[in-house]
């Protein structure tokens, strides 16, 4: 079954079941906040109920201090959905988050939640939330003394010494390591996004590409890569894809363009995730059509022949 999205407070109550949930950002659901979320799952398979996850959209930081927002995050809302679903999660909740929102009071935010019969929350322990960020594990221990549901708070997971963090990910990815990335995700770093209609340019070189909307999702560097796609019948393809302006074609505008290798059917408005395994080579701008064309094919070969190897592994 899909996993139900409720996206106000207020349409927790009608779903008419105990509900386990784990409170935070989760921007990539990295191995730390995975020890969170497994809190409300275990709690639900427990007592019985849903396990749900709450977040807030856009990241709260991005409307209290814009200027410290990071440019980009580690995946887009839907693609945090379909992660959290894999990890047993039935219910996703993503609550609109503006400067109204910011100025509740911890206390109330508790108090709206608890109309909705809630039996667990599972959260970071440095988690903070709420005016003045009031909202902290003291605080929700005297609630759940209050309300009657039972507070779960995880410790920090660490990697080389140092508390995982989306930030610190986040840097590993734009430095292109992906092998310190997927370790502190606790999955290889994929990006996914809506397939969308481009100028068809690849089409004209002989490669039709995929163009995905990755919103504001952290890329790894400029390039042409070895990628494997993932589709949403979850059939998967090897693949190459370039990163960049595309310099060649006067391109403007920055796009993940990706070529299924032996796949033609039609794939606009599908859903993908690109799973970036080998950096193959920087974009840089050609003399001519016909050089780019020969580079692609030199590109789709080196591709197909390092997937065939790693996959024979």
């Amino acid at each position: 079954m899909a996993v139900l999205i409720r996206k106000h407070l207020e349409d927790l109550p009608a779903l008419g079941v105990p509900l386990h949930l784990a409170l935070g950002v989760f921007d990539g659901v990295h191995v730390g906040h995975q020890q969170v979320i497994s809190r409300a799952v275990q709690a639900a398979k427990r007592e019985g109920g849903l396990a749900g996850l709450l977040t807030f959209d856009p990241h709260p930081i991005r409307v209290i201090a814009p200027g410290k927002a990071p440019t980009a995050l580690l995946q887009t809302l839907a693609h945090k959905a379909q992660v959290c679903e894999g990890l047993g999660i039935g219910l996703f909740i993503p609550l609109h988050f503006d400067l109204e929102f910011a100025r509740m009071e911890a206390s109330e935010f508790i108090a709206r939640l608890m109309a909705a019969p809630v039996r667990t929350l599972a959260l970071g322990e440095d988690w903070r939330f709420g005016h003045r960020r009031s909202g902290d594990v003291p605080f929700l221990e005297n609630e759940a003394a209050r309300y009657g549901f039972k507070l779960e708070s995880v410790a920090p997971i660490m990697h080389d010494g140092e508390r995982i963090s989306s930030t610190r990910i986040r840097q590993a990815i734009r430095d292109g390591n992906l092998v310190v990335a997927e370790q502190m995700l606790g999955r290889p770093y994929m990006v996914g996004g809506a397939v969308m209609e481009g100028k068809k340019l690849g089409r004209t070189l002989g490669f039709p590409t995929a163009n995905l909307a990755t919103g504001d999702a952290q890329l790894p560097p400029d390039g042409v890569w070895a990628v494997r796609a993932s589709l949403a019948d979850t059939r998967q393809f090897p693949a190459v894809a370039n990163l960049g302006i595309r310099p060649t074609v006067d391109g403007q505008t920055h796009l993940l363009e990706v070529h299924l290798l032996d796949f033609s059917a039609d794939l606009y408005g599908q859903e993908i995730e690109i799973r970036f395994e080998k950096h193959l080579r920087p974009e840089f701008k050609f003399p001519s059509i016909d050089a780019l064309r020969l580079q692609i094919q030199q590109d789709a070969k080196a591709a197909r022949e390092f997937l065939k190897n790693i996959q024979a592994m």
